[in-house]
């Protein structure tokens, strides 16, 4: 009596929506550990950003960095009024314009921007960082192409 060998199954065809699902939840995991290592450093995530966003580049206006953080001027504005408060950003005047103000860091702003810069850049060398070089650059290549075409997505819908 001859046997046959079973035929190999072909993998089950990619499925975008649950690789999407897959990466909303790996988002909301990263996430909440970062916020837990930010919250030791008495950071949110969003104060984080800001302070973050102001050590690449300071004097953006409160616009100017709504715009880089993909928020509104309004949720800005009560982000910098509390880190104003706590003795991390400064507002100074824009010579010539008495509606704006260019955001700064303090001393002690950009000494805590360091420290969660450092805390999520061990976070990143913990996790992301253990995987082989070649996952990480397939990974970069696939994000990118997802980002334009989100971006292609959002000009054909403006």
């Amino acid at each position: 009596m001859a046997t046959t060998s079973p035929r190999p199954v072909p993998p089950p065809a990619p499925d975008p929506i649950r690789a999407w699902f897959r990466f909303l939840r790996l988002h909301r995991r990263v996430s909440a550990a970062i916020a837990a290592e930010l919250k030791a450093l008495g950071l949110s995530i969003p104060q984080f950003d800001v302070i973050s966003t102001l050590s690449e580049q300071e004097g953006l206006t409160q616009q100017d960095l709504a715009e880089r953080l993909y928020v509104t001027k309004g949720n800005v504005s009560g982000l910098i009024d509390r880190l104003v408060e706590a003795g991390l950003v400064e507002r100074r005047p824009i010579p010539g314009d008495r509606r704006s103000h260019a955001l700064h860091l303090t001393p002690p702003g950009r000494d805590l921007a360091r420290s969660g810069m450092a805390a999520q850049s061990a976070y990143v060398t913990r996790t992301l960082g253990s995987l082989p070089p070649g996952d990480v650059a397939e990974l970069e290549r696939v994000v990118m192409a997802w980002r334009a075409a989100a971006r292609a997505d959002e000009a054909a819908r403006a």
